[in-house]
C-alpha cells in the first residue's frame, strides 16, 4: 500500500488534507493505533466503550479522516463516519468495522477492518481511480459489548434493533448507565435511536475482519468471503442460595449456589458437544465473594451459538433444564434471563457472488496459487465460509446489502492477546478490499 508519513493517534493536531499518495501507510496506521488501550501486564487490549482508551481510538479515527480531507461526522448513536463524496447522493458503498475490544482482546478484531478501509481508500486515490459512488469508512461504537453486556450497540441502535429505552437501561459492572457514559464522552444520549435515512443512502456495506477460526489456514488462502453468521445469544443464569460460614456449616446444611452453577457449566459443555454447537460460560459474578463464605448468589452468563436456530434452541433449552434440576437438588432458586439474541444471518448471494467475481478477476491479487475447490458460483478462486462470530455486518444485513471478507488467522485464536495475522496476509486483505470497493463503486446497480 502507499504512503510515507504517519498520523497523530491523539487526533489533537490537525494535518493538512492529503491525497492517497502521501497518506499514512497501512504499517504506519497500525503502528500508531497499536499502543492505545494495551495492558502492559497481559499484552491484551482494554478498549471498552466510552472509556479513555475508546476515546483515544475515536480521536485516531477522526485524525485519519480529516488528514485525508474526508468529510467527518458522528451520528446520534456515536458511530463515526468518514466520507469521500457526498453521502446525500445515495447509493454509497461503506466499509469499516470497530475499534473497541473485549477484556484483554487481540489487536486485530475490529481494528484490522478500519485500518484496511483507510488503506484501500488511499490505494484508490493513489492509482487515480475515482469512485462513481460516495465511499464511506465507519467505526461502529460498542461492538464487543464488553462494558454494558450487549454486543453491537451502535449498529443495533442504527438499524432499529435496539430501542432508545432499552439502551438507556444498560448498565456496566459499576452501575454506570450507557447514557451517563456517553454524556461523559461528549455525546447526547437523547439522540440515540434508529437512523433509517442514513441507512437508505447505503447501497452496500462490506466489513473486512480477521477470521476467528482456522478455516483459511486449512485451505491455504489469505482471504475468504463470509457466507453466513450462526445464530447466537447471551443468557444470564442466577443461582440463589444462602450465605453462610465456610468453616462451620456442615455440607449437608448448605444451600450453595456454586454447586448448581458448576454442574450447569458442565451440562452446557455436554449439550453443545452432543449437538455440534458451542456453549460457553465466560463470565461469572459471586456474592458476597469471600474466600471463607458460602455464596448467596452465583450469576453466570452463557454464550451459545449453533449452525441453525433449532439446534441453538435445543442446546439452550437443555442447559436451562439442567440448571433448574441441579438448583432444585441443592435447594436453590434459579432464574434464567435472555439478554440478547441474534438470528442466523445469510449474507445476500448477489453481493457475495459479485465480490467473488471481482476477486477472481483480480490478476495476481493474492500472489499465490488458489486453494482447494470452492463452494459458491462466482467465487471459485476465493473460499466462502460461515462464522460463529457476530459482527455489525450481520446486524445491518436486514436493512442494507452486506458482505464480509476474512483475513487468515494462522492459529484461529481470537479474543486473546495471542490473536494474530501475518502482515503479508493483512496487506493482501487490504488489496482485496481495494478491488472490491472499486468494483462496487463503478456505477452498476447493486440491488
Amino acid at each position: 500500500m502507499t504512503g510515507v508519513s504517519g498520523g497523530s493517534p491523539s487526533g489533537v493536531a490537525r494535518e493538512p488534507a492529503r491525497t492517497g499518495g502521501d497518506a499514512p501507510s497501512f504499517r504506519e496506521m497500525w503502528r500508531d493505533l497499536a499502543p492505545i488501550g494495551r495492558n502492559a501486564t497481559s499484552g491484551g487490549y482494554r478498549r471498552y466503550a466510552w472509556t479513555g482508551a475508546d476515546g483515544e481510538c475515536r480521536d485516531w479515527f477522526r485524525a485519519q479522516a480529516e488528514g485525508r480531507g474526508l468529510a467527518y461526522e458522528v451520528d446520534g448513536n456515536g458511530n463515526q463516519w468518514a466520507w469521500l463524496g457526498d453521502p446525500a447522493r445515495g447509493g454509497a458503498v461503506v466499509t469499516g468495522s470497530h475499534l473497541d475490544s473485549v477484556p484483554d482482546g487481540g489487536a486485530y478484531d475490529g481494528p484490522l477492518g478500519v485500518v484496511s478501509a483507510f488503506a484501500a481508500l488511499d490505494e484508490l486515490r493513489a492509482s487515480g481511480r475515482i469512485p462513481d459512488r460516495p465511499l464511506g469508512v465507519v467505526n461502529f461504537g460498542d461492538e464487543e459489548g464488553a462494558r454494558f453486556g450487549l454486543a453491537c450497540v451502535g449498529s443495533r441502535l442504527t438499524a432499529g434493533r435496539l430501542t432508545r429505552a432499552e439502551a438507556h437501561e444498560l448498565r456496566d459492572a459499576d452501575g454506570v448507565s450507557l447514557p451517563r457514559a456517553m454524556e461523559a464522552a461528549g455525546l447526547d444520549p437523547d439522540a440515540l435511536g434508529p437512523d433509517p435515512e442514513r441507512l437508505a443512502r447505503i447501497a452496500a456495506f462490506v466489513e473486512l475482519h480477521v477470521e476467528q477460526g482456522r478455516a483459511l489456514d486449512h485451505t491455504g488462502d489469505p482471504v475468504g468471503i463470509a457466507s453466513a453468521i450462526w445464530p447466537h445469544g447471551r443468557w444470564r443464569f442466577d443461582f440463589r442460595g444462602e450465605a453462610n460460614h465456610a468453616g462451620t456449616t456442615l455440607l449437608a446444611d448448605r444451600r450453595d449456589p456454586m454447586l448448581g452453577y458448576a454442574e450447569t457449566v458442565l451440562a452446557a459443555r455436554r449439550e453443545a458437544e452432543l449437538a455440534g454447537a458451542l456453549a460457553t460460560f465466560g463470565k461469572v459474578a459471586v456474592e458476597p465473594n469471600g474466600v471463607n463464605a458460602i455464596p448467596s448468589l452465583v450469576r453466570g452468563w452463557l454464550d451459545s451459538r449453533a449452525p441453525d436456530q433449532a439446534t441453538l434452541d435445543t442446546v439452550v433449552g437443555a442447559v436451562e433444564r439442567a440448571a433448574r434440576e441441579h438448583g432444585a437438588r441443592h435447594g436453590l432458586d434459579v432464574d434464567v434471563v435472555r439478554e440478547s439474541a441474534t438470528p442466523v444471518v445469510e449474507f445476500g448471494h448477489a453481493l457475495r457472488d459479485e465480490i467473488g467475481r471481482i476477486l477472481s478477476a483480480g490478476a495476481g491479487l493474492f500472489g499465490e496459487a488458489p486453494g482447494p475447490a470452492r463452494t459458491a458460483p462466482g467465487a471459485r478462486s476465493v473460499p466462502v465460509l460461515p462464522t460463529g462470530a457476530g459482527h455489525d455486518a450481520g446486524i445491518l444485513s436486514g436493512t442494507v446489502p452486506t458482505a464480509m471478507l476474512f483475513v487468515r488467522n494462522p492459529t484461529g485464536v481470537s479474543h486473546s492477546p495471542a490473536e494474530h495475522a501475518a502482515e503479508a496476509d493483512c496487506l493482501t486483505g487490504a488489496r482485496a478490499l481495494t478491488e472490491v470497493l472499486w468494483g462496487l463503486t463503478r456505477g452498476q446497480d447493486l440491488t
